[in-house]
């Protein structure tokens, strides 16, 4: 099964595919959390999203409570202090399982991505990121403490946005 055909459920209880949520455009799935020391990072994925939506890009965010429980809050919760904090406008799954038995296939696929490192395996943390293409292609994995303005980070999103990659 391709990666834009997984089911998946959207913050606001809708059911979807990964295709479907992002459009055929190329997009940055980031674990995120409300009440981590990273999540200040939400002020730069959605200074992405809004700079680079119109090339065909999105950010993804999927809100895990995996790690240290930092976020314990309902969907409702989680929107709002998306919205109110930090001006979220791009799309969230519903709190997802990113490791263990209960994980959900779309991160049985990203954790078999080597970062820059060539390490695979779990989700090492909240704001762990990868880049996909339009077509669902995996084509990198950035650390948890890579901000949005990462050199490399953007490299890979123009890679993911190139014309070569339509």
């Amino acid at each position: 099964m391709a990666l834009t055909d997984l089911d998946v459920e959207t913050l606001q209880g809708e059911r979807t595919t990964l295709g479907a949520l992002t459009g055929g455009r190329a997009a940055l799935v980031v674990n995120v959390a409300s009440k981590c020391g990273l999540t200040p990072q939400y002020t730069g994925l959605e200074q992405l999203h809004e700079e680079l939506a119109d090339r065909g890009f999105t950010v993804l965010g999927v809100p895990s409570n995996q790690f240290g429980g930092q976020e314990p809050g309902s969907a409702d919760e989680i929107a709002e202090f998306c919205s109110a904090t930090y001006g979220v406008t791009f799309p969230m799954l519903a709190k997802t399982d990113v490791n263990g038995p209960d994980r959900h296939p779309l991160f049985d696929t990203l954790t078999t991505q080597p970062d820059a490192a060539g390490e695979t395996g779990d989700v090492r943390w909240n704001f762990e990121k990868w880049v996909l293409s339009r077509d669902g292609e995996v084509l990198a994995r950035f650390h948890p403490k890579t901000e949005p303005s990462d050199p490399a980070l953007r490299e890979a999103l123009e890679r993911a946005l190139s014309p070569e990659r339509r």
